[in-house]
């Protein structure tokens, strides 16, 4: 896994001195034994997104993430780390999310926080497997900003069956499936797929429901959630915002729930200190308009680094 620091630059304003710096001055290539902090790990595939019959470019994402990430101003966050980029290689999608899985592993190991810039959205499986292995034995409860619950049945592995896998993942190990998705829209889900999510016990909020007036009663649903499990994945497919936000993914959303929702919520869980990883995922820079849709990502991944307390 090669680290690419290039990427990281962007503006300096010397003459303000240590208060005036920027992501880029202070992002550091991973090193051996470093202070536990925040580890960025590109997830550049989009080979799911291919399967499931969507707008490919994804892969490009983990970069143009960064690079809109650069020059965002530094305020005091844990240590902020580069961890490099999983490649999936000819469109291996299984061996890459192995991978993916090994790095997340390893970096939570040595008392790091992942936060993975997909990539199309099965980087949740990878991500999980990672997170599984690194906090045996403990409740480890899904957090999904989404349009869509991702729980198809596929002959093999898309975009669009992360968390089914991860539900059969916990059935296997007799391991209670604690999922939670925000922002599903109705429109884009068929009544099989909200048949399945009764089925396995998921719990969901209609993007018609997550609305600035409704954010008390999304909260108390949130902190009840925190509250039956041990540790939380965070994961936030980019899809879930309106169009207007964010044009650049592969199912831009009619509707959507706005970023100051979703940023506000995000924070929520970050300041739990139950937070174990987090991704962004889904963002396409091919079909951006104007860097929107990276500034909008962006923000919410600085969001989640300034909130964040373990």
């Amino acid at each position: 896994m090669s680290i690419n620091m290039s990427v990281w630059t962007g503006r300096i304003d010397a003459g303000e001195g240590e208060a005036a710096r920027r992501w880029h001055q202070v992002v550091q290539a991973l090193p051996e034994g470093g202070a536990p902090g925040i580890a960025i790990i590109g997830f550049a595939c989009d080979e799911g997104v291919r399967r499931n019959q969507g707008r490919v470019g994804a892969a490009g994402g983990p970069n143009a993430l960064r690079k809109a990430l650069a020059n965002l101003a530094y305020h005091p966050t844990q240590p902020l780390y580069d961890a490099g980029d999983v490649v999936c290689d000819a469109g291996n999608l299984d061996a890459a999310q192995r991978k993916l899985a090994l790095k997340v592993q390893q970096v939570s190991a040595a008392g790091h926080l992942p936060l993975v810039l997909g990539g199309g959205h099965e980087t949740a499986y990878g991500h999980w497997l990672g997170l599984a292995d690194a906090h045996p034995g403990k409740r480890i409860g899904i957090v999904n900003f989404d349009a869509h619950f991702d729980l198809r049945h596929a002959d093999e592995a898309t975009s669009g069956t992360p968390f089914a896998q991860i539900a059969a993942d916990c059935a296997q190990h007799g391991q209670h499936f604690r999922y939670l998705c925000l922002g599903v829209a109705e429109t884009a889900n068929t009544q099989a797929l909200f048949d399945t999510a009764r089925q396995l016990g998921a719990e969901w909020r209609l993007d018609t429901d997550m609305n600035g007036w409704q954010l008390a009663d999304i909260r108390g649903q949130l902190a009840d959630f925190l509250d039956s499990v041990d540790v939380v994945y965070l994961t936030i497919d980019l899809d879930v915002l309106p169009a207007a936000q964010m044009p650049a993914v592969s199912a831009p959303a009619g509707y959507g729930v706005d970023i100051a929702v979703v940023e506000s919520l995000a924070a929520r869980i970050a300041k739990s200190g139950k937070l174990v990883g987090a991704d962004l995922v889904e963002f396409n820079p091919e079909y951006d308009i104007d860097s929107h849709g990276a500034k909008a990502a962006a923000r919410l991944a600085w969001s989640l680094a300034r909130n964040l307390r373990r």
